[in-house]
């Protein structure tokens, strides 16, 4: 199959059997059978066409960081669309193509003095990967400046769907429940100071540096806020702060945190999120529902 479709796209890096540690902000995960970097809208629709023609199952991601592979990897193919990564403005609108940095597309919002977009300045992660679970901080969400995107079905056809179509709501869109893969976004902003609207970022920015583990790999918020209640200061005073779990710890930085200390394993990320669900319930009955996207096979136990 390599050869084969190695052949079909001599312009698109692929690899095949890549340990996608390599590429998740975990620094954890299995290898996938085939990952492949496409670089335009083209490639992308082409090698949707051609796996679904061989039968392969398809997996897309961004930049990999509010992630956890498990340690069985992916079966069939993965894209990661990093390398679609063009951003333009046009008036009061921002287009990103799915692959951006999301952290990049705020920084040209500021260069053109729009506004809006500021709550976003650090997130680490890609636009398509915003707009799938609807990334927001510090007030604000992907929900309240996106215009549109353009995504591609998994029946091959490009559509643009309007903010109502993408039926945002909390670490929630519609690509979630119809299995799209976001091509690009228009987000819509409004006119501001450029220097007061980087004043705002470099404030966020700070903030962030200082409560959140940003020195150390991790994925992310790991669980989604329950209502009424501050997932971190749950963890802590359930006593879960600092607890090591393999080469996996809770943050002692910040509770929500699941942080990468000494070779960890997804393997070890999850059994540290079982735990720290089974407490929580039991001592609160709260359900921390995870914000982290779970994906790929569980590892095959030796005999």
């Amino acid at each position: 199959m390599m050869e084969d479709i190695a052949t079909a796209f001599p312009a698109v890096k692929i690899l095949r059997n890549e340990p996608l540690a390599h590429y998740t902000h975990t620094k954890t995960g299995g290898p996938a059978d085939y990952l492949a970097f496409p670089t335009n809208v083209q490639e992308t629709k082409s090698l949707l066409a051609y796996a679904k023609q061989e039968k392969l199952p398809v997996t897309v991601v961004g930049n990999a960081s509010n992630l956890i592979v498990r340690d069985g990897g992916i079966r069939g193919l993965v894209m990661i669309l990093t390398e679609m990564k063009k951003i333009t403005s046009t008036g009061q609108t921002v287009t990103a193509e799915a692959g951006a940095s999301l952290i990049k597309t705020t920084q040209v919002a500021q260069s053109h003095a729009l506004s809006g977009f500021e709550f976003a300045a650090g997130i680490p992660g890609s636009v398509g990967g915003a707009v799938f679970m609807n990334a927001g901080a510090y007030g604000g969400e992907i929900s309240e400046v996106a215009l549109s995107a353009e995504v591609l079905t998994p029946a091959g056809e490009i559509r643009t769907l309007t903010n109502e179509e993408l039926d945002f709501g909390y670490r929630h869109s519609s690509i979630q429940d119809y299995h799209d893969i976001v091509l690009s976004a228009t987000f819509t902003l409004t006119p501001g100071d450029g220097v007061a609207i980087q004043a705002k970022m470099d404030d966020l920015n700070a903030r962030r540096a200082a409560k959140q583990p940003l020195d150390l790999p991790s994925c992310g918020s790991v669980f989604k806020r329950p209502e009424g209640h501050y997932t971190g200061q749950l963890i802590q005073e359930a006593g879960l702060q600092g607890l090591k779990w393999g080469g996996a710890q809770v943050s002692t930085k910040h509770a929500g945190f699941i942080v990468n200390i000494d070779h960890a394993t997804a393997t070890d990320y999850l059994e540290l999120i079982h735990h720290i669900q089974e407490v929580i319930l039991k001592e609160d009955n709260v359900h921390l529902e995870t914000e982290v996207r779970i994906i790929g096979e569980k590892p095959t136990t030796a005999n």
